[in-house]
């Protein structure tokens, strides 16, 4: 048995001496240590030794074994080795330097700053069921609000979303309360087109659950989030608005940073901006998200990461942002 295993040894190495590609290390290896190998059936042959064979053999056959794969192992770091590549700085390369979209910039800043606060960023499918982008929002198939929606709906009974709250009952059902997330993402509606709407634009929703939430955290957390993007003073003004999914329902709006409130295309001439629609949570969502409305309140918020940039970088057409005009996006390099 000794000789046996030493020949079969030193057969591997003489193979390995002359092999020159990985593949043919690989082939090697399974015909030497795989499954259907020669050290393979000599180890299964051990049920059938007697004890004393088996006291004799087993840590020699399960030793020679262990060498023959680090051998192989061996000649495999060696190839590697060999064929890798070194870059030469020395040359002169005239590389295209990429920039993050403004949109991905002004996500990663919200979503910064609300990790900081403790929230989990969460995702959601971009093609979405009636009942999470409306029913259980508290929006029923007869509602008037699913016309301010105009959405695009899909032959397989499935819609692209219309906004980044379906978020929220996933959110409710899967972690409970309490709860603190944030849902980045793209949206979609049957927009006509202008300087300030698409068909495609991109949101981030936030929602807190907990007992004894009011809309003074909902305030500050807004707040926070535009004082810290924006890097400038803005001035904001807070005003009622409707929404299914949230009781009472706010709209909070800034002075348009493209013409200083002065009126332009992009604000319609009102020199104000919608960017931050919110409220306090509406029971009926609590209770799509199987949690105690008696029990736990809270407030949802969503911000149009879109609008956001463009006031960010004061881009006064939100179509450019859709674009893919490279020659625009360049000024976002990162130095």
């Amino acid at each position: 048995m000794e000789e046996k295993l030493l020949n079969l040894k030193e057969k591997l190495s003489t193979e390995l001496s002359v092999a020159t590609k990985e593949a043919d290390v690989l082939n090697i290896k399974s015909m030497y240590v795989g499954k259907k190998s020669e050290i393979q059936d000599i180890l299964s042959s051990l049920k059938d030794m007697s004890v004393d064979d088996k006291r004799k053999y087993g840590s020699l056959i399960n030793n020679t074994k262990k060498e023959m794969e680090e051998m192989v192992n061996k000649k495999l770091e060696e190839l590697e080795n060999k064929t890798t590549v070194t870059f030469d700085d020395t040359l002169d390369y005239d590389v295209n330097i990429g920039s993050l979209h403004p949109i991905t910039i002004v996500a990663k800043e919200v979503t910064d700053i609300l990790k900081r606060m403790g929230f989990t960023i969460v995702s959601g499918p971009e093609m979405e069921s009636d009942y999470y982008n409306f029913e259980a929002l508290n929006i029923p198939k007869d509602h008037p609000a699913r016309d301010m929606q105009d959405t695009y709906y899909l032959d397989n009974g499935m819609l692209l979303r219309t906004q980044t709250s379906d978020n929220q009952v996933h959110a409710m059902e899967k972690y409970g309360a309490p709860l603190r997330v944030c849902a980045p993402g793209r949206t979609f509606r049957n927009e006509d087109i202008d300087a300030c709407h698409e068909n495609t634009f991109f949101q981030l929703e936030g929602m807190v659950i907990d007992e004894g939430i009011s809309i003074g955290n909902l305030m500050y957390v807004m707040q926070q989030v535009l004082s810290e993007v924006l890097k400038q003073e803005v001035k904001v003004r807070l005003r009622p608005g409707f929404f299914p999914f949230t009781e009472p329902s706010y709209e909070m709006d800034i002075n348009c940073t493209i013409c200083g409130g002065k009126g332009c295309p992009t604000c319609k001439n009102s020199g104000w901006i919608e960017l931050i629609p919110g409220g306090m949570v509406h029971p009926n969502v609590l209770k799509a998200g199987g949690i105690d409305p008696e029990k736990y309140n809270g407030f949802a918020f969503g911000i149009g990461l879109t609008r956001l940039a463009m006031m960010k970088y004061k881009i006064s057409d939100i179509r450019v942002l859709n674009s893919g005009d490279i020659r625009y996006l360049e000024q976002f390099k990162i130095n």
